[in-house]
């Protein structure tokens, strides 16, 4: 199977169609003639700027530069999610995708000209500094982060491992702008973390979809099983909150060892003979205990697959709030020695057909996380939906939700509903809509996977 990567999607159609058909030879061949001649045009008119900017700027420019300064021009034109990527910035990709890097552990975008933190990853230079998602950085070691690109921004923050990095910092609610100081590390991301939740209940938090993604699910549900006896095992609980995506591949394969049958998920490109469809294995991971699934609104892309799929099929309950939204699929194009494009080339579609793109995924039972004081109305996210230069989705789009869950257990309401919810424990937050809901489970007698 090919990698696909997800970075955090109408027609026309009938009357015109008709047109198109009863259209002679000559005239569709003429109309071709045309389009090309002013692509053609448009390609000239590209050639003679170049050359007034090589021969007639100021100073002589860096010509690689300025070509690949068009190249990212034209992908960002086209949505947030495409661009063009160099050698250099192909390895790092390559590199994180495996789990491991050199850098500071933010997952960032590019918002208004500034660098918008999506979410610190756990355990890295970005979470111990006090990183929070929605801060924007506007400097890089003095250097003004207006005028760069996503990835030069990146590339950066990223260096040698041990040496700092001084980062100014906006804050919503703070009147003056951060100076935070973080020393570089290598960042290995455990993407999955697992722990027993009073003897009954096991834990599970994905953090991102990368290459070792299953294989660490895996992993943790054979320890959660070994360590409580089976008639004591009531559930599980699967936290994607803040989780920005990743691997499509890894995607499915965490949704089918949920799953027995059935579609995960569709991708559907320009053309109709490009769609494709993912399908279940027969076999459950958790031999059909019932699944609560956290969510939020950093949940996005590879988590809102999962999620999609597991509500679509009732397998699991959704707790939580509203999910980041987006719903497009980017492909990796490798250009040799000269790097990379990454290009939006599909949507994807939950099991039911619903297109998430700019609206998100609504949990099953709503919970508000308990935000602290100082960070009421900061933390709430604008989404796929606030994103300038979005995929458009019809006239339904909706913002994202708070993407605020606190590091410390005790304080999160959102994981004590989901532990209550699977014990039938009584809850104020669960009582109106618990009755609504039906804990999922998988078919009986169904063998597990290996």
């Amino acid at each position: 199977m090919r990698k696909v990567t997800l970075v955090m999607v109408g027609a026309l159609i009938g009357a015109s169609a008709a047109v198109v058909a009863t259209q002679s030879p000559l005239l569709t061949s003429t109309s071709a003639i045309a389009a090309s001649a002013e692509t053609y045009r448009q390609l000239t008119l590209f050639g003679d700027v170049f050359e007034k900017i090589r021969t007639d700027y100021v100073d002589k420019p860096d010509e690689t530069k300025v070509v690949e300064a068009a190249i990212n021009g034209m992908l960002t034109s086209l949505d947030p999610h495409s661009s063009y990527m160099d050698a250099k910035n192909y390895r790092d990709m390559q590199v994180q995708t495996r789990g491991e890097f050199g850098g500071l552990g933010i997952e960032v975008t590019m918002e208004d000209g500034v660098i918008k933190v999506v979410s610190p990853i756990d355990e890295t230079p970005a979470a111990r500094a006090g990183i929070q998602a929605n801060d924007l950085i506007t400097q890089i070691d003095g250097e003004q982060v207006q005028g760069l690109t996503l990835n030069q921004a990146v590339d950066k923050m990223r260096g040698p491992v041990k040496t700092d990095v001084k980062l100014k910092v906006v804050r919503s609610g703070q009147k003056e702008p951060l100076d935070i100081t973080l020393t570089r590390d290598v960042i290995r991301i455990k993407s999955v973390r697992s722990r027993e939740e009073g003897g009954d209940i096991g834990y599970l938090r994905v953090t991102q979809f990368n290459e070792q993604t299953f294989d660490n699910l895996k992993a943790a549900i054979d320890k959660i099983e070994s360590d409580i006896p089976k008639e004591k095992l009531k559930g599980f609980v699967l936290d994607l909150r803040n989780n920005p995506g990743g691997l499509l591949d890894q995607a499915i394969l965490v949704s089918d060892a949920f799953l027995n049958r059935g579609e995960i998920v569709s991708t559907r490109g320009r053309n109709a003979d490009e769609t494709q469809r993912f399908n279940a294995k027969a076999g459950d991971l958790i031999n059909g205990k019932p699944v609560v699934v956290l969510l939020n609104g950093g949940s996005a892309s590879a988590s809102e697959i999962v999620a999609g799929a597991l509500q679509d099929h009732k397998r699991a309950t959704l707790l939580g709030t509203r999910s980041f939204g987006k719903g497009s699929v980017q492909t990796i194009i490798p250009l040799g020695s000269n790097g990379a494009l990454r290009l939006t080339t599909a949507r994807y579609y939950t099991p039911s057909g619903r297109s998430i793109q700019a609206r998100g995924i609504d949990p099953d039972i709503e919970i508000i996380p308990d935000v602290p004081p100082e960070l009421k109305g900061k933390d709430e996210t604008e989404g796929e939906a606030g994103l300038r230069g979005h995929l458009k989705n019809g006239e339904t789009e909706r913002p994202a939700s708070s993407g605020y869950f606190p590091t410390d257990p005790a304080k999160d309401n959102q994981l004590h509903a989901a532990l209550d919810f699977l014990r039938g424990t009584p809850n104020p937050a669960l009582q109106a809509k618990k009755a609504e809901v039906v804990l999922p489970k998988a078919d009986a007698g169904t063998p597990a996977k290996n």
